[in-house]
């Protein structure tokens, strides 16, 4: 189990669990340091933080995940120690969840023209109070009794290339790296094989004051995770990793600490960030 999980979901955006509760679960777990990084949303930092100093165990850095769109492909970008008071950065995030509940909408119709007949008050229901995702459909989807599993609501309808998917309004990685500039945060690519050739996209990133890249992910295999690191040395970026913990399907998915991350990521993160900005994490 490793001590450091930088990359969690919480209800914020398409998680199972509150912020508070995802607190609680790292600490039962044993992690020391996390970070919360919801899809588009910063609304959990707050109270993730205000659960952090009640426990005083942990170490919590504020974090988002924005998506961006390219021809081939996804690309996150994740965002570390960003100014989640900012007016600029909540704007921007609140086009793109609106974007995401019209893209919803779409799917759900689009399920129903392939005879999935699930209802859209029942997926605003699943979502709560954050930006309603595709894993909330696949939730509505899995209770109907449509599908087994979560995966394969992606696999068979929603995935990207899926006959349900609809896209959303996205900006380009460039710009995604810029907003999380604009916020003083420290920005990072996600799960970098999302795109067929993620080295020409790294270098384009970095070009645009991107910072590091997420190599210890998820189910990357070791020949995967040591081409990442590789990749970051030869480009003189910072090395990331984390679960992409979401609680939806702990079944199938990487849990929480469940990817070994070294300790000394977060020191060279946190060596990045701006002074003022560490001043908005819990870093005792």
């Amino acid at each position: 189990m490793s001590k450091v999980d930088l990359h969690i979901h919480s209800t914020a955006s398409d998680g199972r669990y509150s912020p508070q509760e995802i607190v609680r679960k790292a600490a039962s777990l044993g992690l020391e340091v996390i970070a919360l990084a919801d899809h588009d949303s910063v609304d959990g930092i707050a109270p993730a933080l205000e659960e952090v100093r009640k426990l005083d165990r942990i170490q919590f850095i504020p974090a988002v995940e924005v998506s961006t769109d390219v021809p081939s492909g996804e690309v996150h970008v994740l965002g570390y120690f960003i100014d989640y008071t900012s007016e600029e950065l909540a704007a921007a995030l609140e086009r793109f969840r609106n974007s995401r509940e019209g893209r919803a909408k779409g799917m759900v119709d689009r399920l129903a023209g392939l005879g999935v007949n699930i209802s859209w008050e029942r997926v605003r229901e699943i979502a709560g109070s954050g930006a309603v995702g595709r894993p909330h459909i696949a939730q509505a989807m899995l209770e109907a009794g449509y599908i087994s599993s979560i995966g394969e609501a992606f696999e068979r309808y929603i995935a990207r290339d899926g006959p349900a998917y609809v896209e959303r309004e996205k900006m380009t990685p460039v710009e995604a790296v810029q907003l999380i500039l604009s916020s003083h945060g420290v920005a990072v690519m996600a799960h970098p094989f999302t795109v067929p050739e993620p080295e020409a996209m790294i270098v384009e990133m970095k070009a645009a004051g991107m910072a590091g890249i997420e190599a210890h992910y998820g189910n990357y295999a070791a020949e995967e995770t040591g081409t990442l690191i590789a990749l970051a040395k030869d480009n003189g970026l910072l090395v990331t990793g984390g679960s992409d913990y979401h609680g939806l399907d702990e079944s199938r998915e990487t849990l929480m600490g469940g990817v070994e991350v070294p300790m000394e990521a977060v020191e060279k993160l946190i060596a990045r960030a701006e002074p003022k900005m560490i001043k908005l994490a819990y870093l005792r």
